[in-house]
């Protein structure tokens, strides 16, 4: 049976994070300054004394959940995962765990990917939505009818757990959908306070963003497979590794299918390394019969 270590994305930040592992840990304290150094602001600050909304910010909120879920990573002792998974941000720091990125590039590149994102948030306003209590083919139904009917933009983004599902796409596409989806019977398809819309063709401007910093940087062979969000399969070429996580940004995040992908696969043990718990939870609406944990 085999142990598989997940990442947190976006959504897991916290007021206060790190806080602790910077005073108890000269080891944590020391990545928690080189990080300050190669992102050009004191991160650390924010994430220690900052307030929500100031964590709530992309540029912010990437990074900081990365670092602390790396930190926490390279803390535990015999840390040998047989496989990996991130949700979306968090696949960078899975990168990390099996060895493909170093801290510092795969700290550049999240730094760059939420420059990115936010560049294309700016752009053009777009939005994001959850949608409770429907089976994933309806909503991907009504999501095809509204951009076939009205030409408006409205993709699954998110396939987080059975029941629920996030959408994303125009301001305009996400109401329309929403309304339908709530008619179609969802129990909820509530509106996010997010930046922009997430894994849409809205991000293909961060999509060539990142691209381009993602060629600059050195991929090493894994240590272990890596289930991409994109693929929801086991990956170990380098190359394919690069592929998916530049048509992440545009791309579902199939989350549901990677976790059963990994228990198929073997897997009977998760830990969620990292703030929060959200993967935890997400996991064990999956599968019941998963031994499911975590180290923050």
């Amino acid at each position: 049976m085999k142990h598989a270590y997940v990442f947190p994305g976006q959504g897991s930040q916290f007021a206060g994070m790190g806080k602790n592992l910077y005073e108890n840990s000269a080891f944590a304290k020391k990545l928690f300054e080189q990080a300050n150094e190669i992102i050009g602001f004191r991160i650390s600050d924010i994430m220690f004394s900052g307030t929500e909304e100031d964590l709530r910010q992309t540029k912010v909120t990437q990074p900081a959940i990365f670092l602390h879920s790396v930190i926490v990573f390279k803390g535990i002792e015999n840390n040998r995962p047989d496989m990996v998974a991130g949700h979306s941000l968090g696949e960078f720091s899975a990168l990390v765990a099996n060895g493909v990125l170093s801290f510092e590039d795969g700290l550049q590149l999240v730094a760059a990917r939420a420059m990115a994102m936010q560049h294309a948030c700016e752009k053009q306003p777009s939005a994001m939505a959850a949608v409770l209590g429907l089976e994933d083919g309806k909503v991907e139904e009504v999501c095809a009818a509204v951009q076939q009917e009205t030409g408006e933009v409205v993709v699954p983004a998110n396939y987080n757990c059975p029941g629920q599902l996030v959408i994303s796409g125009s301001v305009k596409g996400i109401e329309t959908a929403c309304e339908r989806l709530k008619a179609a019977g969802a129990k909820r398809a509530l509106v996010l306070p997010v930046g922009g819309a997430f894994h849409s063709p809205f991000m293909a401007t961060a999509q060539d963003e990142l691209k381009g910093a993602i060629e600059k940087t050195t991929f090493y062979n894994p240590t272990c497979p890596v289930y991409q969000n994109v693929v929801a399969k086991a990956v170990v070429a380098k190359d394919e590794i690069k592929k998916n996580l530049i048509d992440q940004l545009t791309g579902a995040v199939k989350w549901t299918q990677s976790v059963r992908s990994m228990i198929t696969d073997g897997a009977s043990h998760f830990t969620e390394i990292g703030p929060g718990k959200v993967l935890q939870g997400l996991i064990q609406k999956i599968d019941k019969t998963t031994q499911v944990d975590g180290v923050n």
